[in-house]
């Protein structure tokens, strides 16, 4: 089985670079980030013309998550189901071929000490909390997405510098590390150590992705099942490269299921 993920950065935008991608490498789940649209202004036809079925979380000009895939996508759950969290439109989950696949895109948290930091560590631990609730780490379940966090000084490209801002601080791998703890492994560190692996490259930042002066925020974890059965993950820049990208690119990883 092989699952995706992307923020894309608006649909609408990139549906033409996503359309192609998703006929060359045919992937069993794609889960999309950062959609950008309303459910209603979805491009689902496109989707549908292909082959492909798709449901959708979203909401006008901001969020927004998507799945993507050949196969039926069942028991499909959108939010947390809290009344204690406005549905944002970051958390989209269902089973696909026997494994369940949670799409989250996490709270960027824009600026340390501000509310939406704060919301972004809440938002993480009430994740932490929908796990322990509604799942088991025995069962198989890849959680995919942009978790906005590069959880180590290898996962950004000047950790000193970046170190207590948003994205690269302690509160936020704490959080993390405890969603981690309760039953998942980071996929693509079974297979790549070191620095270098990014997935996101800032538009601000001149040059940033000749220079490969980027993030790793785009994630794929698996709980043990799924971990000892992965075979590869691989992050592809090819969608970084294309005209008009995203400043994300795709984390694909396989698994022998």
């Amino acid at each position: 089985m092989k699952i995706a993920t992307l923020n894309v950065n608006s649909i609408r935008m990139r549906l033409d670079a996503v359309l192609e991608w998703l006929a060359v490498h045919e992937p069993d789940v794609l889960a999309l980030q950062e959609t950008k649209c309303a459910d209603d202004k979805f491009p689902r036809f496109e989707f549908e013309e292909m082959g492909w079925n798709v449901e959708i979380y979203g909401q006008k000009s901001y969020n927004g998550v998507a799945l993507v895939s050949r196969h039926s996508i069942l028991g499909v759950r959108r939010g947390f189901e809290d009344p204690r969290f406005p549905e944002d439109c970051r958390l989209i989950e269902a089973s696909v071929g026997g494994v369940t696949v949670v799409n989250t895109y996490v709270p960027n948290g824009t600026v340390v000490g501000s509310d939406k930091f704060d919301y972004k560590l809440r938002w993480m631990e009430r994740l932490r909390a929908l796990f322990a609730s509604r799942h088991r780490p025995d069962e198989p379940i890849v959680w995919v997405g942009d978790m906005n966090v590069a959880p180590t000084p290898d996962d950004v490209w000047d950790s000193r510098r970046h170190l207590g801002k948003v994205g690269h601080h302690p509160d936020e791998f704490a959080r993390l590390a405890a969603l981690v703890d309760w039953g998942f492994e980071d996929v693509f560190r079974r297979f790549h150590q070191g620095p270098g692996h990014y997935t996101f490259w800032d538009y601000v930042i001149p040059r940033s992705f000749e220079n490969n002066l980027g993030w790793r925020i785009d994630h794929v974890y698996a709980t043990a099942p799924l971990a000892v059965r992965a075979t590869s993950c691989t992050i592809d820049r090819t969608l970084r490269q294309g005209e008009k990208p995203s400043d994300h690119t795709a984390v694909v990883a396989e698994f022998d299921v």
